[in-house]
C-alpha cells in the first residue's frame, strides 16, 4: 500500500542529487545521511527514528528486516508491513523506483537489480515487530549486486540501519 503522504518527485530528486554529491569526509557522509533521511521520509510511511533497517548478506542474497524499535508500537509495525509488502511486489516486477528516489540512480547494485530482477526471488515475511524481505539468487553477479545494494543502504541510513550477521 502506498504511503498516504503525497510524494514530491522534484523534492525527492533534488534531495537525492544533493546526497549523491556528498561523499568523502565525515561531514559529507553526515550530510548525505541527512538528505537520505529526508528523502526516505517522503517514501517510507513509518517513523525512521522509531524503526531500524537491518541488512544481512547471505550466500544466496540477503535479508532486509525493518523493525519497530518498540515492540508495542502497533502503528509503526503496521506501516512497516504495508510498506514492505508494497516494495516486495514492486521489486518482483523490477520496479526499484523507491530506493532510487531515496538513494539516487547511481546507488551501488541498483542497475544490476533493475536489469536482472527476474533472476531474484523476493519473499515477504511478517515478523513480530515488522517485516522481512528475503532476496535469493543463484547468479554470483546478482548476489554481489544485492550485497552492494545492502552496503549502500546501511551506509546511507546511518543510525537508522545496521548490517546484520547471517
Amino acid at each position: 500500500m502506498p504511503s498516504t503522504r503525497p510524494l514530491r518527485p522534484i523534492a525527492i530528486a533534488a534531495t537525492a542529487a544533493v546526497a549523491l554529491v556528498a561523499c568523502g569526509s565525515d561531514d559529507n557522509l553526515t550530510a548525505r545521511q541527512q538528505a537520505v533521511a529526508e528523502a526516505g521520509a517522503e517514501v517510507m510511511p513509518f517513523d525512521l527514528d522509531a524503526t531500524t533497517h537491518i541488512f544481512t548478506d547471505t550466500d544466496t542474497g540477503g535479508t532486509q528486516d525493518v523493525i519497530a524499535d518498540d515492540p508495542d508500537d502497533d502503528a509503526n509495525i503496521a506501516a512497516i508491513r504495508r510498506h514492505l509488502a508494497d516494495e516486495a511486489s514492486k521489486f518482483q516486477a523490477g520496479d526499484f523506483s523507491d530506493p532510487e528516489a531515496i538513494h539516487g540512480p547511481a546507488m551501488p547494485g541498483l542497475a544490476i537489480l533493475k536489469q536482472r530482477y527476474d533472476d531474484i526471488n523476493v519473499v515477504l515475511t511478517d515478523t513480530p515487530t515488522g517485516a522481512t524481505i528475503t532476496y535469493t539468487a543463484t547468479d554470483p553477479d546478482v548476489i554481489s549486486a544485492i550485497h552492494d545494494w545492502f552496503a549502500a543502504q546501511t551506509s546511507d541510513h546511518g543510525n537508522h540501519a545496521e548490517h546484520g550477521s547471517s
